[in-house]
């Protein structure tokens, strides 16, 4: 069975390349915990192979993949503490790796912390579900304000 297409929006070029690169991480991460954790570069192969060879840009989506792998662990620690009543196993897939993305990217240091949740809430509008937008921008902002980020 082939994975359906990103929405329409994030095909045009109306998106910036970072959002795009940011959806891609998205869409790896995703397969890449669907396919028991494999290196994230089997991933990209496998990915590669369904659409018929990489796109432009994905080496930023890769390497965001691959910060948030290599963080997993504190990442799952921080969004376990940040999210109140919610246990991280009871996360969907989706909004779990929308938060280890951010969170990885919050850890880099290189876009501004308002930027980086901002465009979480985006990919939590476009992938996943009608309150995980919410959930993703409150355990952000609990993350963000505890580390100084906010």
């Amino acid at each position: 069975m082939r994975p359906s297409r990103p929405p329409t929006r994030l095909r045009g070029s109306v998106q910036r390349p970072e959002t795009k690169a940011r959806a891609r991480a998205l869409q790896l991460l995703y397969a890449w915990e669907l396919s028991g954790g494999p290196t994230i570069e089997t991933v990209v192969a496998r990915v590669a192979v369904i659409y018929g060879g990489a796109p432009k840009g994905y080496d930023r989506g890769a390497d965001l993949a691959a910060k948030a792998i290599a963080g997993l662990p504190e990442f799952d620690r921080r969004i376990a503490d940040a999210a109140e009543h919610w246990r991280l196993e009871r996360v969907g897939v989706v909004e779990r790796n929308i938060l280890r993305l951010a969170l990885a990217e919050l850890d880099e240091a290189s876009t501004p912390s308002r930027v980086v949740i901002d465009e979480a809430v985006k990919l939590a509008h476009w992938f996943a579900g009608s309150r995980a937008p919410g959930f993703i921008n409150g355990v952000l902002d609990t993350v963000a304000r505890e580390t100084g980020a906010l």
